[in-house]
């Protein structure tokens, strides 16, 4: 079995740490703050002050695939996060009636609850699982190595042997980085002497404005529906119901859109909000607001590689999460993403961690199984920042694409196909290219012959009046 080192203790190090112990292994775990998640979850949600991770307090998605892992590798974590408050939904209960099972459509539930939930359900079995050593207050400064590159060649061989830290080194068989996408790995990867890894970038031109509320006592759920996202030609509107009554109302907007600035007012926040299906339906539920409006704009989709032409740049050092794949945030496949990854180190971390070939192997599981997803999400958010750039839907293709999402909401098939996609059961190319699920959005339709896309919301003159305040 191995030692592990993880850097960061967000969800992937969390997550890392503690599934490389249930797999055997031992793990040390380095976390810049200097206290875990706590279970008083108002407070750690709306008062800790946590700048290295940005995106804490705003809303997450637990998808299908997530919950999948939660419930298989970390039964006891699922548990807690539902007595904490989390919530289930089945995608298919979006109908008034649940269409007749078939097999995979137990993948299809979401888990819904904001991000503190699962630190806190992921830190509080940490605490009571041997093997695992959790440094908090004590960030790794720099890498420990061997191998040609350490002694400043830069060429390849350099083996990570460690980390260094202001308390002192520590020694282990494979470092995980889990600091995400600002991290410190490609400044400690250059002083020991590696070659640069190689990154893709795709800018999103999306900016998001937040605000979270609590439904009234004795109010446990939301509206059925509308709940999810409502896209115009330049703007849209989602909810993401959480635990405890509590649950967040997005608008997202181009960044070269100039009326973003209004919605950092939370008077104006609100009725451009009420302009949105979604948004009216939940805010008039008389919900209390509980945090003022969060803005989170200069996303992009960002994909790390530690192998270049040459193969691994590095050995006994791989990322998980972010630092290896960060995706904006439109189809929520983050976590779903990380825990892939944190799982697969886990599994395989006794297979000669340090060498070459462990290295490879990492990237290769890496290319086949994460970053179809994210040349997914890449597709779909050129398409949205496309549309709201030029504020005007597409026809065509485009406009095929949206019938597929629209007419979901009508058919349970096409919704199933689309739920899959959603929850990362199965790729786009083979749900959405099922002869049965194109035949249905054809008819769909042939029976719409006024179909237009992306119409829900205010028109632009409307927007404009509301922004302005």
């Amino acid at each position: 079995m191995a030692h592990v080192l993880v850097i960061g203790g967000g969800v992937g190090g969390l997550a890392t740490a503690l599934l490389a112990a249930r797999h055997g292994h031992t793990a040390e775990l380095f976390e810049r703050d200097t206290r875990a998640p706590g279970t008083a979850l108002d407070r750690d949600f709306f008062g800790w002050r946590r700048p290295a991770v940005p995106q804490a307090n705003q809303p997450h998605a637990l998808l299908g695939a997530a919950r999948n892992v939660l419930r298989e590798e970390l039964p006891d974590v699922h548990a807690e996060m539902l007595r904490l408050g989390a919530r289930e939904r089945h995608e298919l209960d979006w109908f008034e009636v649940r269409p007749p099972a078939r097999p995979g459509d137990e993948d299809l539930v979401m888990l819904q609850a904001r991000r503190i939930v699962l630190e806190s359900a992921l830190a509080t079995a940490l605490r009571a699982e041997p093997g695992v050593v959790c440094r908090y207050g004590e960030p790794v400064g720099g890498l420990i190595a061997a191998g040609a590159g350490a002694a400043g060649g830069g060429a390849s061989g350099v083996r990570v042997t460690g980390v260094d830290t202001e308390a002192g080194t520590y020694e282990g068989d494979l470092v995980v980085d889990a600091g995400g996408r600002r991290g410190g790995a490609e400044r400690w990867l250059a002083a020991i002497g590696c070659r640069p890894g190689t990154v893709e970038r795709h800018r999103t031109g999306l900016a998001y404005f937040c605000r979270w509320y609590r439904l009234p006592e004795g109010r446990e759920e939301g509206p059925r529906r509308p709940w999810a996202v409502t896209g115009g030609s330049f703007a849209g509107c989602a909810v993401f119901p959480a635990d405890n009554r509590v649950f967040a109302v997005t608008l997202f907007v181009h960044t070269a859109d100039a009326t973003r600035s209004g919605l950092r007012n939370p008077a104006v926040f609100e009725a451009a909000a009420r302009s949105f299906p979604p948004g009216a339906a939940w805010l008039g539920l008389g919900a209390e607001p509980l945090s003022d409006v969060l803005a989170t704009a200069g996303l992009d989709n960002r994909w790390s590689s530690l192998v270049d032409e040459r193969g691994p740049v590095v050995t006994g050092f791989v990322p998980v999460g972010d630092a290896v794949t960060h995706t904006n945030p439109t189809l929520g496949q983050g976590t779903s993403l990380t825990l892939w990854a944190a799982h697969r180190v886990a599994r395989t971390a006794h297979q000669d961690p340090g060498s070459e070939r462990f290295a490879a192997e990492y990237h290769g599981w890496a290319v086949r199984t994460l970053k179809p997803w994210f040349d997914f999400q890449v597709v779909a958010d050129g398409a949205i920042g496309e549309r709201f750039a030029t504020r005007a839907g597409r026809t065509g293709t485009a406009r095929e694409v949206a019938a597929l999402f629209d007419c979901a909401l009508e058919d349970p098939e096409v919704m199933r196909a689309r739920a899959r996609v959603r929850h990362l059961a199965d790729p786009p190319e083979r749900a959405y290219a099922d002869p049965e699920i194109r035949a249905r959005v054809a008819r769909w339709l042939s029976e719409h012959p006024d179909y237009v896309p992306h119409e829900a919301g205010p028109s632009r003159a409307e927007w404009e009046k509301l922004t302005a305040g």
